[in-house]
């Protein structure tokens, strides 16, 4: 029987009982004096992120303003063996930055500046709470824009995205945060600041960056931020494309794919998630299909009439009952307006969901669908279901209520027997939203035990205490010394009075 998977380290007392302390020296560190928090009422707003069904009280926050104060913070916290959950805008979906209640929570709300735009070599550099379309609303009037695009993309922020490896709806032909992050600067848990790449394509040595892009708050916190900016397309279009079932809007996806295009995006939603986002924002979508794409292309206009009428024959060939181009920008803003809002969209016909995040090959699209409608009969909860299409990154939302005895727990079974599904088609767990709680005791699903203790000996290399985020990820956190490796920091060994064979 699946388990309630929000469950959390056990307080440690000891820290608990020295929490007037812990306050008074982390407002000594702090310069701004609202920016240690630790009534309970204001404590509320941190309380959960977006997958807001786990709710945990922090023991304090903290809002630092500079890299000096996050390193000050983190040093002190090391010291007295407090816990620390870095937190960007709370959007995350898979209760990475749910709180500890003897941890300090550690917002970067206030690192919200872009400090430079260096056309030249095609970056800008940012602080960490910067949100995703700031960057692209501050370059686009030179012709200029950030590739990843999250539907949050207005309210998450990009060390969030770091966090998670976010991805988006242009991610199938420009890739996921780590393919357009080229630099990072970090502080780690014993409170020392460090660079990782820069403005250049890449870094000497191991590829630590990319250890650390999506890592999920385990490995350091993240103080500044270097992304790859790309040239806006020449040309854009878009095309709806509706069918009489999702098995074949599935199949469309493959063949599109295998025939040698790659589309900007390639999303897809099925009836209740259409009919969801036609009812909240008016997108003109057909209304009397069971799925339908938006394929969006960019690049010379020459090559994307051409591509647009392949794509409109390979639809055909698959059964399409509704295919519409854009004529106009605005059009094609229109077809992505529902997209982006289906979320908050599918929000309204249901009094709660949630939604779940796994990637699958192309191929299985049409019989993970099949079989996720067969679960939604077997569990009695309705899935509305929005993919990035493209690159097999499911997002079903199922449909529940909270307040029914019962609903929360056959949610949480219907979601984890969709993962399952999505590892059995030779998929993985996760695409975008990271593992945080709501997947971490699935990773055996996934991995063996010696993978997780692989990974677990990455992590002690990075903060050998298990300081930062712990209670995610990981099903099992073994201590480091169990795991046969030992951190040395400026050559003295922890614990030398220690014998040692």
């Amino acid at each position: 029987m699946w388990e309630a998977i929000m469950k959390m380290p056990e307080p440690d007392q000891e820290v608990l009982a020295k929490r007037d302390y812990l306050v008074r020296r982390l407002k000594e560190i702090v310069r701004n004096p609202e920016g240690v928090i630790d009534r309970e009422t204001d404590l509320r707003a941190f309380e959960c992120d977006g997958l807001s069904a786990y709710r945990q009280l922090p023991m304090i926050a903290v809002l630092p303003e500079t890299k000096e104060e996050v390193a000050e913070i983190l040093k002190f916290c090391a010291r007295e063996k407090v816990n620390v959950v870095p937190r960007g805008a709370g959007t995350g979906l898979s209760g990475g930055a749910l709180p500890l209640a003897d941890g300090v929570l550690l917002g970067l709300g206030k690192f919200n500046r872009i400090l430079e735009v260096d056309y030249e070599n095609r970056c800008a550099v940012c602080q960490p709470g910067v949100t995703n379309l700031a960057i692209t609303d501050a370059v686009k009037a030179d012709g200029f824009y950030y590739a990843p695009d999250p539907s949050s993309q207005i309210a998450c922020t990009i060390g969030g995205n770091i966090a998670e490896n976010s991805g988006g709806v242009h991610c199938l032909k420009y890739g996921l945060t780590t393919n357009n992050v080229l630099g990072v600067e970090m502080v780690t848990m014993e409170g020392e600041i460090v660079r990782l790449g820069g403005k250049h394509l890449d870094a000497e040595g191991y590829d630590l960056l990319g250890i650390l892009t999506g890592s999920e708050g385990l490995l350091g916190v993240i103080t500044e931020v270097t992304v790859r900016l790309l040239r806006s397309p020449e040309h854009i279009s878009a095309q709806l494309i509706g069918f009489p079932t999702s098995e074949q809007a599935g199949d469309c996806v493959g063949r599109i794919i295998a025939e040698g295009i790659i589309p900007a995006g390639m999303e897809m939603m099925d009836r209740p998630a259409i009919h969801a986002a036609e009812e909240f924002c008016h997108a003109g979508y057909p209304l009397d299909v069971e799925a339908l794409l938006i394929v969006e292309l960019d690049g010379p206009e020459v090559e994307i009439t051409y591509l647009n009428d392949r794509i409109g024959e390979i639809a055909k060939a698959c059964g399409a009952t509704v295919i519409r181009q854009s004529r106009t920008e605005e059009e094609r803003m229109t077809f992505w307006a529902g997209r982006k809002a289906a979320f908050p969209a599918v929000g309204r016909i249901s009094p709660d969901y949630m939604c779940m995040d796994g990637t699958i090959p192309r191929s299985q699209l049409p019989h993970v669908l099949a079989r996720m409608n067969e679960l939604s009969e077997h569990y009695g909860l309705r899935v509305a279901n929005v993919f990035h299409a493209g690159d097999g990154n499911l997002h079903p939302l199922i449909l529940f209520d909270a307040n029914v005895p019962g609903e929360l727990e056959r949610c949480e079974q219907f979601g984890a027997d969709i993962l399952k599904l999505c590892v059995e088609v030779g998929g993985v767990l996760t695409g975008e939203h990271g593992v945080g709680i709501e997947k971490r005791d699935l990773m055996g699903e996934m991995f063996s035990e010696e993978d997780l203790k692989q990974q677990q000996r990455l992590k002690c290399a990075f903060d050998p205490e298990g300081r930062l985020n712990p209670g995610k990820v990981f099903p099992v956190l073994h201590r480091c010394a169990e795991l046969g490796r030992m951190h040395v920091h400026h050559g003295q060994l922890p614990f030398p009075d220690i014998p040692r064979f």
